[in-house]
């Protein structure tokens, strides 16, 4: 026998509008836009929460989304959707490719946007259900881990109903129709590092007169990836990540500088600050073994929050998900070292949820190589590959996991 919320969240769902919703998510993967520029995305996702009957607000935190349906006694549930898109030039071959040079929805942001969509509308077409305040939320810049903070900056909680729980989720590899939830730690936290290191320029036919930072980097990087292995206890996961080097301008100049650009997964502090500190003593000992005019620069620079699910938050909306999909749909699939900004927004302890549905379209995972699901896990597109391409059948289910959510949390009548 079902719960009052799975029951609800069906009949919520029955009819969804599907070549609507459909439509619209292939609408938002041909026009992607970068962090902070998803002003055509907000536009869109707006009109569809103010027909909806939800109070509406544009430009928060630069170009986010606020809307807000009151509908009686109970708590405020707040559900939440990434906009933004990638620097990543699209390879999928799909029909409704992005239209926009170099920029694509490679990592579902599109297909979320299109979530929340549809549950805002189902929740709204079905409010004589349930009582509370729904606070929905499109939120810019989760890449580049500037939106949740830029959002809270500009009065989140002290110009919109102060929630009483955070929703969120995100589209994965994977077969879908699967969903992914972990009580306690499911995301790593993230942090960039950038590295200049000074050497003594000059002609690449007298080498003897200068101070060479690329071979002094490529020393550095070499030497960076035992931070990890000899450094990093085998119980604690880390990952150290060589993003891009850069350095020189002509074949025969040996330049003045090189820079490298670092990016850390951790997942606790202690161990962070073990790399960070490791990263520094590394950098700051090549450059003096090379001879380099000057100290490295070393800048600790953006970062994301470990997400740690509250445990009784998502085993309440893990088991309505159980109920509305089959029990054998919903697993715990570990901590991962991706990273969210999502976090942030739990201001004072706020309890969240965030969980992974599956997106893999069943004839790519089929012909994926691999005898197990870790295999052809490994081996089918992942976000932020040019060929992420997530299945339109998860359309309706992607609905109906914030819609269950939403009202295991709210009083059903």
């Amino acid at each position: 026998m079902t719960t009052p919320a799975a029951r609800t969240a069906l009949d919520l769902t029955a009819d969804l509008p599907v070549p609507e919703l459909e439509d619209y998510y292939r609408d938002l993967h041909r026009h992607p836009e970068l962090s902070l520029h998803e002003h055509r995305t907000a536009g869109l996702l707006a009109e569809r929460l103010r027909t909806a009957g939800y109070e509406t607000t544009e430009g928060v935190g630069g170009t986010g989304v606020v809307g807000v349906l009151r509908n009686g006694d109970g708590p405020t549930v707040l559900l939440r959707a990434d906009m933004d898109a990638l620097p990543v030039a699209e390879e999928t071959g799909l029909p409704y490719a992005s239209e926009a040079p170099g920029v694509m929805h490679a990592c579902g942001h599109d297909l979320h946007v299109t979530w929340l969509t549809g549950a805002a509308g189902a929740l709204a077409a079905g409010r004589d259900a349930w009582s509370g305040t729904l606070l929905v939320v499109g939120q810019p810049a989760e890449e580049t881990g500037q939106g949740a903070r830029a959002m809270l900056a500009d009065g989140l909680y002290e110009r919109f109903p102060r929630p009483d729980v955070l929703l969120a989720q995100h589209a994965a590899p994977g077969p879908a129709g699967l969903y992914a939830h972990r009580p306690g730690l499911i995301l790593s936290a993230s942090t960039d590092v950038d590295i200049v290191v000074h050497g003594r320029g000059g002609h690449g036919s007298r080498p003897e007169s200068t101070v060479d930072p690329v071979v002094t980097a490529a020393y550095l990087v070499t030497r960076l990836q035992t931070v990890v292995s000899r450094e990093i206890a085998a119980r604690d996961s880390a990952v150290l990540t060589v993003g891009r080097i850069e350095a020189g301008t002509l074949h025969n100049i040996i330049p003045s500088e090189a820079r490298i650009a670092l990016n850390l997964r951790t997942q606790s502090a202690e161990v962070r600050d073990r790399m960070v500190a490791a990263v520094r003593r590394i950098a700051a000992g090549e450059c003096l073994a090379a001879g380099c005019s000057r100290e490295p620069e070393v800048t600790v620079g953006s970062d994301f929050p470990v997400t740690v699910n509250d445990a009784a938050t998502d085993g309440r909306v893990a088991a309505v998900h159980g109920e509305v999909f089959g029990a054998a749909t919903v697993f715990d699939p570990g901590p991962a070292m991706g990273s969210e900004d999502f976090p942030r927004l739990a201001v004072d302890g706020i309890p969240y949820a965030y969980w992974f549905v599956t997106s893999t379209p069943a004839d790519v995972w089929e012909a994926a190589p691999g005898e197990d699901l870790m295999e052809k896990f490994a081996a089918v597109p992942s976000n932020h590959s040019p060929r992420f391409a997530p299945d339109l059948s998860t359309v309706v289910p992607g609905v109906r996991t914030l819609v269950s959510g939403a009202l295991a949390h709210l009083p059903v009548a």
